[in-house]
């Protein structure tokens, strides 16, 4: 069967479900938006066409989105090729809605959860085979009109016509950097980017029990190793500590025996602290940074200092000029090389041993680094540019074992994982493969 996608139906209109629904808008397609009631729905639109920035390019393409309610016009959905659910991140939640819909959508349609972690084995848990033929995560990244990567997630019994359908759509029409990823917990980005937060919080409270300033550990994993300039506290701040609190529960639920990311999915103890008192980032005024105005009205940035426990000025960090360069910083014999090996390096290692249990290739794997986590370099892009032998040479000099991917480099006798500028790619079997 051949599927093509010219209407769409989005089912919850909060800040994911309006930016879906006005990305589609603007491309010419029919949308219907349903909410709880009407006035949400209205509200909806009304930051769809005037939010900051608007979702819609072009506010006459509004005319193209009709409202309902969720309780009243669910069955309108039989009008449209792509039903995409977009309500809390909730499986129970989902799962109910689903069982309502499929007896009203049209043979043929195409439906997709819009979720950030859950598995989509336990949203489908128990429904019928003729959901579970058509249904798909596509996960696009806020906010949805500018952030590029749309990982795209097929289930068990996922037809291959479905995925098709949602790949050209997304990609060809939409505009999208679609990532293929499997059924795991969190996908590919997340999975790694929140490895890194994650972890970073553990490894950074011994890293300033050597020394290191909070805003010294953000330089460092910052320009340094090619991430945004937020660095580490920075970035939680902007995705807040209760964004952070739920994806480490879901992460304890849903990672595999055995790995690694088991040890990192609870806060160290002054971050829990933050966390209970609701100090959880901009959000909520500030969470590691905050801004403050003094006595004349000028502004100034503090940081909340996790050793004293007390607000105090932001000092300013410069680093040294061998220390820019991600290939001298993570090997140089300093507190900040032994944290940023520590950090990043581990970070790497994690995402080399991830193949193929959350995508069978390590193109999938960069490309969602870089276009959802904006880093300069995906994992095994960065790996390159440190030189693969130089890592496994110091991994079995520190008794750690050798990731899965790092280890068919070796066996495979290459000094990369990509070549010819970029043009092939090694394979888990070991062989060059063209990047698409």
């Amino acid at each position: 069967m051949t599927r093509e996608i010219n209407s769409v139906a989005v089912l919850g209109g909060g800040t994911m479900g309006a930016g879906i629904a006005g990305i589609c808008a603007q491309m010419g397609c029919r949308v219907l938006l349903l909410d709880i009631d009407m006035p949400t729905a209205e509200a909806s639109l009304d930051r769809i066409i005037n939010g900051r920035p608007p979702a819609l390019d072009d506010a006459d393409k509004a005319s193209l989105i009709t409202l309902g309610t969720l309780a009243d016009d669910l069955e309108k959905i039989a009008d449209y090729d792509w039903i995409c659910e977009a309500i809390v991140e909730d499986a129970d939640t989902k799962r109910a809605l689903f069982e309502r819909l499929e007896p009203l959508r049209r043979p043929g349609s195409v439906v997709s959860t819009n979720t950030s972690g859950i598995p989509l084995r336990e949203i489908c848990e128990g429904l019928p085979e003729s959901l579970r033929r058509d249904i798909g995560v596509t996960h696009f990244f806020n906010p949805v009109k500018v952030m590029r990567l749309m990982e795209l997630v097929p289930g068990t019994d996922t037809t291959p016509d479905v995925i098709d359908a949602f790949a050209a759509f997304l990609g060809d029409r939409m505009g999208k950097g679609v990532v293929h990823a499997k059924d795991t917990v969190n996908f590919i980005g997340n999975r790694i980017g929140c490895f890194l937060m994650l972890s970073g919080l553990h490894k950074a409270s011994g890293a300033r029990a050597e020394g290191l300033s909070q805003e010294t550990i953000d330089a460092l994993m910052s320009k340094p190793v090619g991430l945004p300039p937020t660095g580490l506290y920075g970035l939680i701040d902007l995705i807040g500590l209760d964004v952070m609190y739920l994806v480490g529960r879901n992460l304890a639920a849903n990672l595999p025996d055995g790995d690694t990311g088991h040890a990192f999915t609870a806060f160290p103890p002054m971050e829990q602290q933050m966390w209970e008192r609701k100090q959880l980032g901009r959000k909520t005024g500030g969470g590691f940074y905050r801004m403050v105005k003094d006595a004349e009205g000028n502004r100034a940035r503090e940081v909340f200092d996790l050793d004293s426990g007390d607000w105090r000025a932001q000092a300013t960090v410069a680093l040294d000029d061998s220390q820019m360069s991600a290939g001298s910083l993570m090997f140089e014999d300093s507190v900040q090389g032994r944290f940023v090996w520590d950090l990043m390096g581990g970070t790497l290692c994690y995402a080399a041993d991830l193949v193929p249990q959350i995508s069978d290739d390590v193109v999938n794997i960069d490309r969602a680094m870089r276009w959802g986590f904006a880093w300069q370099k995906g994992p095994f892009e960065l790996l390159d540019e440190l030189g693969p032998a130089r890592v496994i040479a110091r991994l079995k000099a520190e008794g750690k074992p050798v990731p899965a991917m790092l280890q068919v480099l070796e066996q495979a006798g290459a000094d990369s994982f990509y070549r010819a500028e970029g043009s092939e790619y090694l394979g888990r079997d070991g062989a060059w493969h063209p990047v698409v």
